[in-house]
């Protein structure tokens, strides 16, 4: 028998076990429990009351490298919990392996038995029976149990540690139940007994289990689910197949497991297609089908409702009372089981609804029926929904009731399906699409029915059921309009999920077929596959994308203007007109738009910001941000927004972003709410309101990944790493810039790339390493098909300037000053204007800086932004501190500390601190031991050292000479008495260990 996999992702579970076990450190250390073999009753096919067949897997391996004996942690209870296939047998097994110090009582409860009075303490009995001195203990008697369980244990025990295991332990029987929790709470008086419980994880709070330490088991994370997927494979995995595996499984490993061995090599690997359904009858019996068994026929009967009655809505509030019983007088001897037999526990009751205790129960219940069953459930409540005027739902269950193909039924589904009139969710309208499809037997007909679920399943955010129904959507003979909607399906998929490159072609494919029948949604697809472009990068292609979108234009009248805005050569969009066409039907300036169209309005901007035609491009804009305060459609807001963050009109990209947002969680798609969250993240970044930003992200993040959207998910990486490098979080920065990258060069995302990478150059600079920074952001910033995003690059241009001239790269820095002076006028950027002033400073004769400095100060008042500012006064402190201009470079630096505190930016505020102590304007933090001689400079010169800078960037970061640096740093030695850069690095870390402040 191939070996169990490690039990990953449960560190804190193995931690809380070791606990109680009060396990020595090696044996929770060497990731493997003792030979249980080699132990006094620990073979537990050796002991009356065990499964010996669940025992078979001898030795079963974990991970549990970095526990360790916690002294005075321990807990003699633990109370596992969790859902069928989380783990919680496997974990009961790690306890009983690792358990050395004595004997080990194992018992595994049985539903078949839990109806017998006294039996789960006669099966505890049994497995002490091998036991010294039990046999003396007798039986328990009726009213007697509990103080005879403990008697039992006490004398199990003998005064030597001993460990009771008891799995599903909410299947004994109420007396048993009760003696076991009794003893459970007076442990103390039975020796060193220990007691691992598990239960269901709706049992948990049963009044027998409800006092005592109880830890619930939650689905594996995804890291953790695609280790024990590589664990459990015996070859390749083909990435598209591992994906589907992990979304199925959504993190149960026992599932995990059950569809690896399901599938062959052939299918792992991608060589043949996958099966379908993925979680077939079997596979969902072999996880849950032990929990359902010893049903009698009206409980499994009424289980077979509530799991019919969910299934037109999986994941929503469950089934209603009424409707259940109602239909369970229609079927079999359901009607009478609630009475007769109670509600089985894998249901609960609550707000007049019916639920399960697990979606893998509810599935195991529909998948393994009887077709002929399960057909009759259906019939059951569509006969109550249709005599109650429930629409789309009753019609769904009366056609999940038939078998064979129903053209009339499946016309019946579609047209309700597609009246918007009829109240239904998307989800819904896609279930009833597909159960269309599959009563059509014509080919182009039923391709037409699945292209449709697979358009409602994606506008609902079910990214993975819009790819498995587009992918069974194929025929050559189906009409050139449903094969553009299958490819615009295809192309949005792999935008939010896929390369990038890939969509923007799908999504031209899908524009070209859509044009002739339906040109509206040739138009969004167009636009979606300049979307596509623009996040690659490729700024040609984005304006191929956006002509190809709209050939013939009428020709449209705009709002005239004052003057011709600059052209930004070698900005966002410096050299694009010259490496593409003119299109031969632009839109004459000085025409008007016939009638409000904001997709036609947002292509016409887009594509004269692409051709540097401002003129024509910043009223359209203006008109797009306009339509934002009567729309309330997301798609059309996000186009708003967008344009508002291409205007510089930030304050309404937050506002837009905002409203975004309520549009998507209100009236949908709810696909829509990651990207509404960029938007806002987007937008309070460019405000200087991290800390808002960052909670937008974090929420962002969670619903990309829910959605499917690693597309999306990777920018909001990219702007938690923006967030983070201003506070000094860096191992937060590198790991979310490491996410963003990761799917970024997987799928060719040039934008988050860049944002990502400009992250981790600003981590670095406040970190007091400029040539690093430099290094990192120079191919940024330069032009070029090789460079970053062209229009996020001027935003990382002046962080480059300060890193290349604190680096002594002045040449370099001055060479990216004009350009960003033309981005400067262009008005996008608020920020810009001052921080074009800051660069020149940075860049002048000492003549000049001053006044730039005083330029810049005055500018970022207008402009707001506590960072920025912040940025540029700790830099003009530096700067005066350096010309022993003391008084004016104190007050400079005291306001830089004070708004970088504000606005949360810690590293940075340090590095205004140590600049404040060097000053001499406040005194040196409290240090500790052997540091305490050094002066402030020469602490500041010990730290940088300790952190492996050489003396030249020393000298640059601290605004002084390599000389200065070296007569100090002798000071430094001298004092210490350290000979080398080793010693003085040692001596440091063990200062800042003991509370010394640098």
């Amino acid at each position: 028998m191939r070996q169990s996999p490690p039990l990953h992702g449960r560190d804190a579970e193995l931690a809380a076990l070791t606990a109680v076990l009060d396990l020595p450190g090696a044996t929770a250390r060497d990731g493997r429990g003792p030979d249980s073999a080699a132990r006094p009753g620990a073979d537990p096919a050796a002991r009356a009351g065990a499964d010996p067949a669940a025992r078979a897997g001898a030795d079963i391996p974990f991970r549990a490298a970095d526990i360790a004996r916690r002294p005075g942690a321990s807990t003699p209870v633990l109370v596992l919990s969790g859902d069928p296939g989380l783990g919680r047998t496997a974990l009961a097994e790690w306890a009983v392996r690792s358990f050395d110090a004595g004997p080990v009582l194992y018992v595994r409860a049985s539903r078949a038995e839990s109806g017998l009075p006294r039996s789960g303490a006669h099966a505890l009995r049994c497995a002490a029976g091998g036991l010294p001195g039990t046999g003396a203990v007798g039986v328990p008697e009726p009213g007697t149990t509990p103080q005879w369980l403990l008697r039992l244990l006490t004398v199990a025990a003998a005064g030597s540690p001993l460990l009771v295991c008891v799995d599903d332990a909410h299947l004994w029987d109420p007396p048993s139940r009760a003696a076991l929790g009794f003893a459970a709470r007076r442990l103390h008086a039975a020796g060193p007994v220990r007691l691992v419980l598990t239960v269901a994880r709706q049992h948990a709070a049963d009044p027998d289990f409800a006092a005592l330490p109880h830890l619930p088991l939650a689905p594996l994370d995804p890291a953790s689910a695609d280790a024990l997927l590589d664990d459990t494979s015996t070859g390749p995995v083909d990435p598209a197949v591992r994906r589907e595996l992990l979304e199925e499984a959504e993190g149960n490993p026992a599932l995990l497991r059950a569809l690896v061995d399901r599938l062959s090599p052939a299918e792992l690997s991608g060589e043949r297609g996958l099966p379908g359904p993925l979680a077939d009858a079997e596979t969902l019996r072999t996880v849950a089908g032990a929990h359902l068994s010893g049903l009698t026929a009206g409980a499994a009967d009424l289980l077979l409702l509530v799991a019919a009655a969910h299934e037109h809505d999986p994941e929503g509030g469950g089934a209603d009372i009424e409707l259940v019983l109602g239909a369970a007088a229609r079927f079999g001897r359901a009607q009478d089981a609630p009475a007769r037999d109670g509600i089985p526990d894998v249901l609960v009751m609550s707000d007049g609804r019916f639920r399960f205790t697990s979606p893998v129960l509810r599935r195991a219940v529909h998948a393994c029926a009887r077709p002929d069953r399960r057909r009759a459930a259906h019939g059951a409540l569509a006969h109550v929904l249709e005599r109650e005027g429930h629409g789309l739902v009753a019609l769904l269950h009366r056609a999940w009731s038939v078998a064979g193909y129903a053209p009339p039924i499946a016309g019946r589904l579609s047209a309700a399906a597609s009246d918007p009139s009829v109240p239904a969710s998307r989800r819904q309208r896609s279930a009833a699409y597909a159960r269309a499809a599959e009563l059509t037997a014509d080919g182009p007909e039923r391709v037409g029915h699945l292209t449709a679920a697979a358009e409602q399943a994606l506008l609902a955010g079910r990214a993975r059921e819009a790819r498995h129904l587009v992918g069974r959507a194929r025929h050559t003979a189906a009409p050139a309009v449903v094969r553009g909607r299958s490819a615009w399906v295809r192309g949005i998929l792999a935008l939010r999920d896929g390369p990038a490159d890939d969509a923007g072609e799908t999504l031209l494919l899908a524009r070209s077929l859509l044009a002739p029948d339906d040109p509206a949604r040739a138009l969004l697809a167009g636009l979606a596959a300049a979307e596509a472009a623009w996040a690659t990068g490729d700024a040609v292609a984005c304006l191929r994308a956006l002509n190809a979108a709209d050939r013939t234009v009428v020709p449209v009248r705009v709002p005239a203007v004052v003057e011709r805005a600059p052209a930004p050569a070698g900005a966002a969009l410096a050299t694009v007109a010259h490496r593409t066409a003119v299109r031969p039907d632009a839109p004459a300036q000085g025409a008007r738009a016939a009638g409000p169209s904001l997709p036609r309005d947002y292509l016409n901007g887009m594509r004269a910001m692409l051709e540097r035609d401002f003129v024509r491009a910043v009223p359209w804009l203006r008109r797009v941000v306009e339509h934002a305060w009567e729309e309330d459609a997301p798609e059309r807001l996000l186009w708003s927004g967008a344009a508002a963050l291409l205007l510089g009109e930030v304050p309404a990209a937050c506002r837009i972003g905002a409203r975004t947002l309520a549009a998507a969680r209100s009236v949908g798609p709810t696909a829509s709410v990651p990207r509404a969250l960029e938007l806002l993240a987007y937008a309070e970044l460019r405000t200087g309101r991290h800390a808002r930003a960052r909670a937008h992200a974090e929420e962002g993040l969670r619903t990309a990944h829910l959605y499917g959207q690693s597309n999306v998910a990777a920018h909001h990486h990219a702007v938690l790493a923006l967030t983070a490098s201003i506070a000094d979080e860096p191992d937060l920065v590198a790991h979310h810039a490491a996410a963003a990258l990761a799917t970024a060069r997987r799928h060719g995302l040039l934008q988050a790339a860049t944002l990502a990478e400009w992250a981790l150059a600003r981590a670095e600079l406040g970190r007091g390493r400029p040539s690093e920074a430099a290094a990192r952001l120079g191919p940024l910033v330069r032009p070029g098909p090789d460079g970053g995003h062209f229009a996020v690059r001027m935003l990382a241009m002046p962080c480059y300037v300060e890193a290349a001239v604190l680096a002594g790269q002045r040449d370099h820095a001055s060479a990216v000053v004009d350009e960003f002076a033309l981005w400067a006028r262009f008005g996008a950027d608020t920020q810009a204007p001052a921080q074009l002033a800051r660069c020149r400073a940075l860049v002048a004769d000492a003549d000049r800086a001053d006044a730039l400095y005083e330029s810049a100060l005055v500018l970022h008042a207008r402009a707001g932004g506590d960072f920025e500012q912040a940025r540029t006064r700790l830099l003009y402190g530096k700067w005066l501190r350096r010309r022993r201009r003391l008084r004016e470079a104190r007050a400079c630096l005291r306001d830089a500390l004070v708004a970088f505190e504000r606005c949360g930016a810690r590293i940075w505020a340090d590095q205004a601190r140590a600049e404040l102590r060097a000053n001499g304007a406040a005194p040196a933090a409290p240090s500790a031991g052997e540091l305490e001689g050094l002066t402030p400079q020469q602490l500041r010169i010990a730290r940088c050292v300790a952190e492996g800078a050489t003396n030249r960037e020393v000298a640059l970061y601290l605004s002084v000479s390599p000389r200065t640096v070296d007569y100090h740093l002798r000071k430094v030695f001298a004092v210490l008495g350290v000979r080398s850069r080793v010693e003085l690095s040692r001596m440091v870390e063990q200062a800042e260990k003991n509370g010394a402040q640098l």
